[in-house]
This record gives structure tokens, sequence and C-alpha cells, in this order.
């Protein structure tokens, strides 16, 4: 369990007697009063107020209030453990995409990204199938800042006008596996033309990101619940996307 600030005191014996009671009942701890804490632990409340004092909290209240926000920024393993086995495994599959997919992204690339997006003079976001939907989704939110953004999906027309780009222009490639065809096509042209490009994916090695300057790869979970068809999650490329417009977005208003 995480502690409050300024922890310049050591607990004396029975301070940490009432701690290790707490840190045991952490689950009940948000439930008690500072009264119902001293009669289930038989520790006065003064005793409670100095502990809660070097622990670095200025009341109980206080880590009280600590540890409920920590019960919204994890997942309640307790809670899972009495769910059934499919909606658990459901669960923490895509916390682990989350998870995982931040703990990948390199801020030196997301901060070359915005560079690229910012000194465009138009920025061509191109997507196929279900990762047409982040697509739209970075097209309306550029759109609002301002900047002359669009979209493009229909194959030819992708490739078409991956052939008409200026080197003032930049491309936003949105693969899930980074091998569609027509866009690998696209990269390319972008590539041989030296054209600014970003990738969002969830593959490492995928033939996109050997053609695209900005590579920003999220995490893919292994096996999909619909095996016959193409709906993979793109929970991943929806987690890049996001904070690479959010930090475009802050980057833009302190300028």
């Amino acid at each position: 369990m995480k502690e409050g600030k300024n922890m310049d005191h050591k607990l004396s014996e029975t301070e940490q007697y009432l701690w290790n009671f707490i840190e045991h009942h952490i689950l009940e701890i948000p439930n008690y009063s500072i009264v119902k804490l001293s009669e289930q632990a038989n520790f006065s409340t003064a005793t409670i107020v100095r502990t809660m004092k070097k622990k670095g909290y200025e009341w109980f209240t206080s880590f009280k209030h600590h540890l409920k926000e920590g019960e919204n920024k994890n997942i309640n393993f307790s809670f899972l453990d009495k769910v059934d086995k499919g909606i658990r495994r459901a669960i923490l599959k895509n916390e682990q995409e989350v998870v995982r997919t931040i703990n990948m992204l390199e801020i030196g690339n997301i901060e070359d990204a915005i560079q690229r997006i910012k000194f465009a003079d138009r920025v061509f976001v191109f997507a196929r199938g279900f990762s047409e939907m982040i697509g739209q989704e970075m097209l309306v939110k550029l759109q609002l800042t301002g900047k002359n953004c669009q979209m493009h999906t229909d194959p030819e027309i992708i490739k078409s006008i991956s052939r008409k780009l200026t080197k003032k222009d930049s491309v936003i490639f949105v693969s899930l596996n980074g091998e569609t065809r027509e866009l690998v096509t696209a990269a390319k042209n972008c590539y041989d033309a030296e054209i600014g490009s970003i990738l969002v994916t969830a593959n490492h090695s995928s033939t996109l990101k050997d053609y695209c300057e900005i590579n920003l790869v999220g995490f893919k979970s292994e096996g999909s619940y619909f095996p016959d068809y193409e709906v993979r999650s793109r929970l991943p490329l929806q987690i890049i996307a996001r904070i690479l417009l959010d930090a475009y977005v802050l980057r833009m208003g302190e300028n």
C-alpha cells in the first residue's frame, strides 16, 4: 500500500501494531469511522491520528479518501475472484491491452508525431476495416483543432492520393496488423516521395512499420473471441490515438 507524503517519523511499536491492523483490514477501512477503528483495533483515537500523521496523512479521513481514490484507479481483484471465469478473462484481457500499450509507448515518438502534425499543411488519415472507427475519431478531433485534415478508406483512392502528396503533407496510417495491402502500397509511395508519416499499429514487425517515419506501437493480445472473422479489438489503437490527440491539443493550447 502506498503511503502519503512527509513520512519522516518512524512508527513506535504500538503505532506499528495499529498500522499492521489497518493493512490487514484495508478493504473495510474506508467504511470505518475513527471511533469504530479505535474500537475494532483496540487503540485510542489519539494513537490513530498520530500514526496517520507519521504516514503522511493530515487526518484519518484524508487516509480514507486516499484509499477510495485508489479503488477507482485499480481493478478490484477480490471482486474478480467471485465472477464467472469468462467475464474475468475478458476484463483482464482488456486491462492487459491498456496497461501494456501505455508502457510500450515511447515519449520521443509521441513528441515527434505532435511536431509532424503541427507543421503539416494537410494531414491525411488512411485506415481500413474496423480501424476506420479510430481514424474517424482522429479526423474529427484534428478538424476541431482547426487542422486541415481528411480521411480516406477506399483502397483505390488511398493509393491514388498517396501518389499526389507533397512534402508539406503528413499521413497517419491506422492499422492493427500493419499488413493491409493498399496501406502498404500507400506507405511505400510516401516513403519514396519523402512524405512524413505516422503509424498507429499493434504489430512491431509489420511491413507498414518499415515504410513509416514515426511508429506508435501498442500491445495486441493473442487470440480472438471471433476467430472466424477479422474483428479483433482495436483497443490498443484507440489508446494510442487518444494519447496522441490529447497531447497534441494540450501542446497547441500551450502555444
